[in-house]
């Protein structure tokens, strides 16, 4: 399963996002933004943003997680989502010898099929491993030939093969990440892929994210959700799965 952790985030979220808001409904100045905000009256602001709509002093508080043991499919799916920071272990500079890989439920819920799909991780990883071999010792041959010493030709050869021995990986490998995003895109992906419509690997990991937001900044994360929480009804039509996630619902 996928692993989530909150690693850092702005100081103080929901008082942050409070003092932006307050500029803009007060005469108050840069230096007094902060003066008597109590948590409560930040907790004020942050709830009549919401009323409003006013999303985007939610853009001044960020989140910052270190994601791992997810696959590459997923990385394809995470980095749809635009205003985001993401930095993500490279296929080109790190040999995956004897790679992980993820393994879908549905998979490993069936002996035949989970059977099928292990030969076929293996034959990628052995795949991988030949190759590399074979490009690295083409390239190194290059390089001594180009005046580098045997040492100096080996190390580099090595990072001159994974560029290319990586295109026989799967969408299965594992990788890992760190992602940045401010609270207003994190209510868009919440809204996203904590929907039940999700693919269940990010749904997994969107659900565990929410979870950590909601410990740190509660009334900042009270209303997120997909639009079944957050707006009261679905917003995926015809195409809705009918089963509401009242268990995101936070009770007041």
């Amino acid at each position: 399963m996928p692993s989530v952790t909150l690693l850092c985030h702005t100081p103080m979220p929901e008082k942050t996002v409070a003092a932006a808001a307050r500029l803009c409904y007060s005469h108050s100045g840069a230096g007094e933004l902060f003066d008597g905000l109590t948590d409560e009256r930040a907790r004020s602001y942050v709830e009549m943003l919401e009323r409003l709509g006013h999303e985007s002093p939610l853009e001044h508080a960020s989140f910052t997680f270190g994601i791992e043991g997810v696959s590459r499919a997923f990385l394809a799916q995470m980095t749809r989502h635009r205003i985001a920071s993401f930095s993500v272990q490279s296929q080109r500079y790190v040999r995956l010898e004897d790679f992980n890989f993820i393994t879908p439920p549905s998979v490993a819920a069936d002996e035949e099929a989970l059977e099928e799909y292990n030969k076929a991780m293996q034959s990628c990883a052995e795949s991988y491993s030949r190759l590399a071999a074979i490009l690295q010792k083409n390239a190194a041959a290059k390089l001594v030939e180009q005046g580098k010493s045997p040492e100096e030709a080996e190390k580099l050869a090595s990072k001159i093969a994974n560029e290319d021995a990586r295109f026989v990986l799967p969408n299965a490998c594992e990788t890992k990440m760190v992602v940045t995003m401010n609270v207003r895109s994190l209510h868009n992906f919440f809204r996203l892929r904590c929907c039940n419509r999700a693919q269940w690997e990010i749904r997994a990991v969107a659900d565990e994210m929410l979870r950590l937001c909601r410990e740190a900044a509660p009334a900042l994360f009270a209303n997120a959700g997909p639009a079944c929480v957050c707006e009261g009804k679905c917003s995926e039509g015809k195409m809705t799965c009918g089963h509401p996630r009242t268990e995101l619902i936070v009770k007041k």
